[in-house]
């Protein structure tokens, strides 16, 4: 199972030794986690993904430029034109669907030809890094082979049931775990010693 630490700012080289395979970066100013920073230079095995929520595209396109990103997270009500115009870029295209108690997968049909992965975070009052898992019961109902991100409120506590989930039918498809506002000691900033604990533990 991969890892993606999500909502870097503060402590990316410390984060970037541990070798999760995709660190995110949030470009997106109403967040606590908005990154205005300079990406240090990482090991190559780590895929930077610039987060966005319902951007200009010519402004993804300049971040994709300025920070060499490697994946573009969709984080709002892109369309699936707009998905199509970025795939254009050649980078990975992760579109994020919210889900609270239950989901209409149908809407997933319109995105398959368009991006790379889905990622199925807990609908909340921010766009993300709200804190709180949603029910994964829901995936067993998942109806695609696309590879997904599981995100949404997954800390130290979750091991046990991210490992059941695992090992269950609804998680055949799932590519990678997110992880961001458990593993923080203020946003942006994470806390080392737990997110080694966590990725050993995968």
């Amino acid at each position: 199972m991969k890892l993606k630490v999500c909502g870097m700012k503060y402590n990316t080289a410390e984060v970037a030794q541990l070798q999760p395979d995709f660190l995110g970066f949030i470009f997106y100013e109403n967040s606590p986690r908005d990154f205005y920073d300079t990406i240090p230079e990482l090991p190559k095995s780590i895929k930077k993904v610039g987060v966005f929520v319902d951007e200009k595209v010519e402004v993804i396109v300049s971040k994709i430029e300025k920070h060499q990103l490697d994946a573009i997270q969709l984080h709002g009500h892109e369309s699936p034109e707009v998905c199509r115009l970025l795939k254009s870029t050649n980078k990975e295209i992760i579109k994020v669907f919210s889900i609270k108690n239950d989901f209409d997968f149908s809407v997933l049909s319109h995105y398959e030809d368009v991006c790379d992965y889905f990622l199925f975070d807990t609908k909340g009052k921010l766009p993300g890094g709200n804190g709180y898992t949603f029910n994964w019961d829901i995936l067993k109902d998942y109806p695609s082979t696309k590879p997904y991100f599981l995100s949404g409120g997954i800390g130290l506590k979750e091991l046990e049931n991210i490992n059941a989930f695992t090992k269950s039918s609804a998680s055949k498809y799932c590519y990678a775990i997110d992880v961001n506002s458990k593993f923080e000691i203020e946003p942006g900033l994470k806390h080392i010693e737990d997110l080694k604990e966590f990725k050993d533990s995968l």
